[in-house]
């Protein structure tokens, strides 16, 4: 059931499975925030509806096809520094990516642009490449990007868990393999995603939480709680407040 105020879309949901699945119980109540790819506007406005007492987790992917990504960095950086707030900031597959462009301007330079990272280097005033750039080009630019976004904004990037647990949920950035424990994925498994986790359920009885994936609307049920709503393009940003055996859903 669905309740519209002023642009705002609330929806409280108890998760409903095809088969028998424990139900959710997290260590206490928390939100999470899907991929905000470069819309400081929303993640601001958002914000301003929550509960300031709760934990917030953001899933990943604050980077690239919006056209703020570094205020998103700066936004989410200074909240994760008031430990008062408890806020938590995973690691994206675009956050990956420009970092990989840090390293290996030349090897990863072209896949990055072509899917969003020229609006990230604008966004930090870095200009003079195209999606066809190459050689000193790319150099020069992850060379500007690295000055204009300071060393501790990097390192703050690079230091993004990969995961954050509560209870029986953990919050990951695109999914996990069934088969294996969180803790002993692989990287690449938990902010790109894995080809079994929509056909396979996870037997330990672990809700995974995460974007990555664009949906319509959010989606509750067999074990999965997916809240990538494309903000970028939709103007729908969602955050979730879990809770003992039902999510609350808040889009912008």
């Amino acid at each position: 059931m669905g309740l519209v105020m002023k642009g705002w879309i609330k929806r409280i949901l108890t998760p409903q499975s095809a088969v028998q699945f424990p139900s959710l119980a997290p260590d206490a109540p928390f939100y999470a925030i899907g991929d905000v790819h470069g819309r400081l506007d929303l993640v601001e406005a958002l914000m301003a509806r929550l509960d300031p007492t709760l934990p917030v987790v953001f899933v990943g992917d604050y980077v690239d096809r919006g056209e703020n990504s570094a205020s998103v960095l700066r936004f989410l950086q200074a909240l994760s520094g008031e430990t008062d707030h408890g806020t938590i900031c995973l690691m994206g597959n675009h956050e990956d990516m420009l970092l990989s462009f840090l390293e290996h301007p030349e090897r990863r330079g072209r896949t990055w642009l072509r899917n969003g990272g020229l609006q990230t280097l604008a966004s930090f005033g870095v200009a003079g490449v195209s999606e066809t750039s190459s050689g000193d080009a790319l150099n020069t630019a992850a060379q500007d990007l690295r000055a204009a976004m300071g060393g501790v904004l990097i390192d703050w990037l690079r230091q993004r868990p990969l995961f954050w647990r509560s209870g029986n949920i953990v919050a990951v950035h695109a999914g996990a393999d069934p088969e294996k424990p969180v803790e002993d994925q692989p990287v690449q498994n938990l902010i790109w995603g894995h080809p079994a986790f929509r056909t396979t359920l996870r037997n330990d009885g672990l809700w995974v939480l995460h974007g990555h994936t664009i949906v319509e609307e959010p989606v509750l049920g067999n074990g999965s709680i997916s809240i990538d709503t494309g903000a970028y393009a939709t103007g729908h940003l969602t955050a979730a407040l879990v809770g003992n055996g039902t999510v609350e859903f808040v889009s912008t």
